[in-house]
């Protein structure tokens, strides 16, 4: 039993320290990258796990970690990050740290004018690793496994098999041909051979020359000077920055502030195609879940009728478009809305004539109806189901008395029906509008946001609702990816959804207590 326990232990603190060894070189390696954050993490997470696992007084909370974990990675970080990162310029330009961004740009080079040019041979061994000998004015140089070395052509290392004057080989390394190099050009191109104090560059298949460093960096005053022109660049806003205006690439992160949401509301190119899909996306949740709850409590109504034959069938057809896969469903209604061969306008035109042809994708006004007609086949389904289930557990003595009363079926449908109803109904009508808000995969996949809003410097669509906004600022945009400013988007949406839950908890909870008075 004492070595059962004993084996037990140890086998737990192996665990614990193998698990909290790797947290401290991931977080050296991230620490290395300038991702102070993400590198804080991993150490936090495998100390709090070796406290409760090392301590019997923690026992219960062994249940909760792997559920904090995922709740910590999954959930807590992204939103944390995608908050701070709304607060800075990140995006396409904008990507690296000041210390990277300044790294790439000091390893940027130029062949000057009175720059040394070297012609050169290219061998290769068995395992594919190259040795390359670059000669210039008689003498020649060496470089292989990452050293370069004067050498005399004449070395016993060299094979001139042909007596060309040419090696064709070197040790184990084998000459290249002119084909055999072409492959490999991008590999060339990353070398960078230091010797003698020069760094000597590719500068063409056929030639190599030294090169001199693009760009100085003076770190007092953050500037960075272009040393073939002279010209001076100062940081701004993350981004070298010379006196007419013109930059230099990459950038890096830096806080802007509150600039990112002020430029969604006082920037007229971005806040007008904001404030559109913005308002959008409020009429198109809104519309959507009254067209949806009124056909589909409409269709529940009628067949909930006692006296209505084949009721039996005509539920299993009502229900048939919410048993499909939606994104194959709104496939087939984007081909069959197509303009000029889709089957409706094929109809439209074979009855009414070419005049009757109908822009539903093109034109913004009919894209947003197709969106509305395409999420009603969707959604009506649903909302048919629950509704005839409610309505199956209305007391029909409510209607005979009503009746007595000499109430008609309207009266009867909105003094009983309809209250009835909305109390258990309620809170999934808001989950259904909370849902549409954030409805992607429709409207990327019918309209892809489109057509585009004339004048915007943003990527925004007719059809757009925020989160395809958002994605759109975030991997489509012509300016480039502009994550801080889809950042900014997502924080708003975050917080309107938030308010919608909110509404929905107050609700359910009012809904709760009227029904026990019922």
């Amino acid at each position: 039993m004492i070595w059962r326990l004993l084996a037990k232990y140890w086998a737990k603190v192996i665990i614990l320290g193998t698990l909290v060894a790797v947290s401290i070189y991931v977080s050296i390696y991230l620490l290395g990258k300038g991702m102070y954050i993400p590198a804080a993490m991993p150490l936090i997470g495998s100390g709090l796990i070796s406290y409760i696992f090392l301590s019997s007084k923690r026992y219960p909370l062994r249940w909760l970690v792997p559920g904090l974990i995922f709740l910590a990675v999954m959930v807590a970080y992204p939103i944390g990050y995608t908050f701070v990162s709304s607060f800075t310029n990140v995006g396409t330009g904008h990507m690296l740290s000041r210390t990277q961004a300044v790294d790439q740009l000091l390893g940027r080079t130029y062949a000057p004018a009175d720059a040394q040019t070297y012609s050169y041979a290219a061998f290769a061994n068995e395992a594919g690793e190259l040795a390359l000998v670059l000669t210039a004015e008689g003498e020649s140089l060496l470089y292989v496994a990452g050293e370069a070395s004067s050498i005399q052509l004449s070395d016993s290392r060299f094979l001139d098999q042909d007596g060309d004057g040419s090696a064709e080989a070197f040790g184990e390394y084998r000459r290249l041909s002119i084909a055999q190099i072409v492959p490999r050009l991008s590999e060339l191109e990353t070398y960078a051979i230091d010797f003698e104090g020069a760094e000597i560059g590719l500068r063409d298949l056929n030639t190599w020359v030294t090169r001199a460093p693009l760009y100085e960096y003076d770190e007092t005053t953050s500037t960075m000077t272009d040393l073939t022109t002279g010209v001076l660049y100062k940081a701004v806003d993350g981004i070298f920055t010379a006196e007419d205006g013109s930059e230099i690439y990459p950038g890096y992160r830096v806080g802007v502030g509150l600039r990112n949401y002020a430029r969604l509301l006082t920037n007229p190119q971005i806040a007008g195609p904001f404030a559109k899909v913005f308002i959008w996306t409020f009429v198109f949740a809104l519309l959507t879940t009254i067209l949806n709850f009124s056909l589909g409590l409409g269709t529940a109504v009628l067949l909930n009728d006692p006296f209505l034959r084949f009721r039996t069938l005509y539920r299993v057809l009502m229900v048939i478009p919410y048993a499909l896969p939606g994104f194959i469903t709104i496939l087939v209604w984007r081909g069959m809305l197509n303009e000029s061969f889709g089957i409706i306008n094929v109809i439209l035109t074979s009855v009414f004539g070419a005049g009757a042809r109908v822009k539903w994708l093109t034109d913004p006004m009919w894209a947003k109806t197709s969106i509305l007609l395409v999420n009603l086949w969707l959604g009506y389904p649903y909302m048919m189901l629950i509704s005839l289930g409610s309505l199956q557990s209305i007391p029909g003595s409510l209607y005979e008395a009503a009746k007595v009363d000499g109430a008609r079926w309207w009266q009867q449908f909105w003094r009983i029906t309809l209250p009835l109803l909305l109390m258990p109904l309620g809170p999934l009508l808001v989950g259904t509008f909370a849902f549409n808000f954030n409805n992607f995969t429709l409207i990327y996949l019918l309209t892809e946001g489109g057509p585009p809003i004339a004048g915007s410097v943003t990527p925004a669509g007719a059809t757009d609702i925020l989160i395809s906004y958002t994605y759109n600022l975030a991997f489509q945009g012509d300016r480039g990816n502009q994550l801080g400013l889809a950042a900014a988007v997502s924080v708003l949406i975050f917080l309107i959804i938030g308010t919608i839950s909110a509404i929905n908890f107050r609700m359910t909870g009012a809904l709760e207590e009227l029904s026990k008075n019922v």
